[in-house]
């Protein structure tokens, strides 16, 4: 469903998305100022969604000169580059350095991320953290209602960084319909008994009409969690619980691409004269390609000691191979973080210098930022990739790769705890804990005949088609329509 169609689907309202993370950074560079749209699966799933209705999306500005672009209001006009179109207006937040921290940096993802993710990471959860994360999502219900005035308004919030906001909205202005997408796994309620704010999550996230996640399995965990730790009254095959006198629907919404758009991008330049240097050191050797942020949850480790293990298996292959890692540092200042960094930097190093020559490296690592486009453009390349996971809700790479190697044979190595792998069977799952299994998956995968490979993609590429960015935002679009129908029925005796 294309934005016209999804226009239609708001009824007359007003969009507005809100996240932490902002789809567009502005920074400081010798040359001026630079507009960078990170790679990021909100923003891929979003950004087109956004667009396409002329909406508004309120985020926190965290570029150094995100407010020297800025009108008075923190408001910025965003012309998204590359084959999305369209235009929106984009709010900032401004969060004090010590808001930041705590809210951020502390309860968030100290906190709620591991709490979430089951990578065995110990979640720490503080007092001070939990009153900077209360005034965070303050300040962005306050940028909300202040975009919103007093139109009807779609208020569409994004993860576990605001889960208090939907309440904050509510007790403002009961007539918004607010949707919420939890974009990260939802873990079982003994898990989730570990925070101590649970039941003020719970009463946060229930002043939505929908609350969505990815898979099926999530949904029934956080209902679980409700009637075990709030008052509310959990309907089990309506799927939805209620509170206060207000009903939230939970629905799985699988989230994906824009397909078409990802296959042009990744089209649109060579590999050669996108990554000169890189392509040199490739040369016409089998590329495989991993593409993560620089957190725990991505199980980059694990990824590496695969490679390791499949050249010791299979040595005739060194020298013909050559892993591409794109690592974007991300949460620096949390040491769990820095400790990953130095630990894959000091492993790749070390496989490095096991196996490579002088003309050869089997590991090219790539420690920084890269644009969406660039990142399109080394995926139509990879002859593999390679996406393990320890715990995911969804994890978009597996799906942009199918896409940016349309027409093209591939092996997808997928790590079976990533929820894309509940709807693409056709690649190789592993188990990334397995590094033995998983090294043999992969060498398998790499000796199976083009024909094959290419089979797999295009039946990938198919169901992705059918089930895209746009298929995603309408299905969600028409929950929360038949939500607000169900709100807003005329009470009859006996209904």
């Amino acid at each position: 469903m294309r934005a016209d169609a999804l226009v239609d689907r708001l009824r007359g309202r007003r969009l507005i998305v809100a996240s932490n993370r902002e789809p567009v950074v502005h920074r400081r560079t010798p040359a001026g100022i630079e507009t960078l749209t990170p790679a990021s699966g909100l923003t891929t799933a979003m950004l087109p969604l956004v667009a396409g209705t002329d909406g508004t999306w309120v985020a926190h500005g965290s570029g150094d000169a995100d407010f020297l672009v800025t009108d008075a209001h923190d408001r910025v006009t965003v012309h998204p580059e590359g084959s999305v179109g369209g235009s929106f207006r984009l709010r900032r937040v401004r969060l004090p350095a010590d808001v930041e921290r705590g809210y951020y940096y502390g309860y968030a993802n100290e906190g709620l991320w591991p709490l979430c993710h089951v990578a065995y990471t110990a979640p720490v959860f503080r007092k001070a953290d939990w009153e900077h994360y209360v005034r965070a999502n303050r300040l962005f219900a306050d940028a909300i209602l202040a975009e919103v005035s007093d139109a009807p308004a779609v208020v569409l919030l994004n993860d576990f960084h605001l889960a208090l906001v939907a309440r904050m909205l509510r007790d403002a202005r009961p007539d918004l319909l607010i949707a919420q997408f939890w974009h990260v796994p939802w873990p079982s309620r003994e898990t989730m008994r570990v925070c101590p704010q649970l039941a003020e999550l719970l009463d946060g996230l229930l002043g939505n009409d929908l609350f969505g996640l990815h898979i099926r399995h999530h949904c029934n965990n956080f209902l679980e969690t409700v009637d075990r730790g709030i008052e509310a009254l959990v309907d089990h095959e309506r799927l939805s619980a209620q509170r206060h006198g207000h009903r939230t629907y939970v629905r799985p919404f699988p989230i994906s691409i824009e397909v078409d758009a990802f296959t042009e991008d990744a089209s649109a330049r060579t590999f050669e004269a996108t990554f000169p240097e890189l392509a040199a050191r490739v040369g016409d050797r089998t590329m495989l390609l991993g593409v993560d942020r620089l957190d725990y949850t991505k199980g980059i480790p694990h990824r590496l000691r695969m490679l390791e293990r499949m050249l010791e298996l299979a040595p005739e292959l060194c020298e013909r191979v050559v892993l591409v890692q794109v690592g974007a540092p991300t949460r620096s200042v949390i040491p769990r973080y820095r400790a990953l960094a130095a630990e894959v930097d000091d492993l790749q190093a070390s496989i490095n210098a096991r196996f490579g020559t002088r003309e050869w490296q089997p590991i090219e690592y790539l420690p920084d930022h890269h644009d969406r486009r660039d990142v399109a453009v080394l995926m139509r390349r990879a002859d593999g990739c390679l996406v393990t996971p320890l715990h995911d809700g969804m994890n978009l790479v597996a799906k942009e790769y199918v896409a940016a190697r349309a027409g093209l044979p591939g092996v997808l190595v997928l790590s079976k705890f990533a929820g894309s792998a509940r709807e693409l069977p056709e690649a190789c799952l592993i188990n990334p804990y397995d590094i033995d299994g998983s090294a043999e998956l992969l060498l398998a995968s790499l000796r199976l005949e083009p024909a094959r490979l290419q089979d797999a993609m295009e039946r990938m590429l198919a169901h992705l088609r059918s089930a895209d960015v746009h298929r995603w935002a309408s299905d969600l679009l028409s929950e929360l329509d038949a939500a607000a129908r169900f709100r807003d029925a005329v009470e009859f005796p006996g209904n």
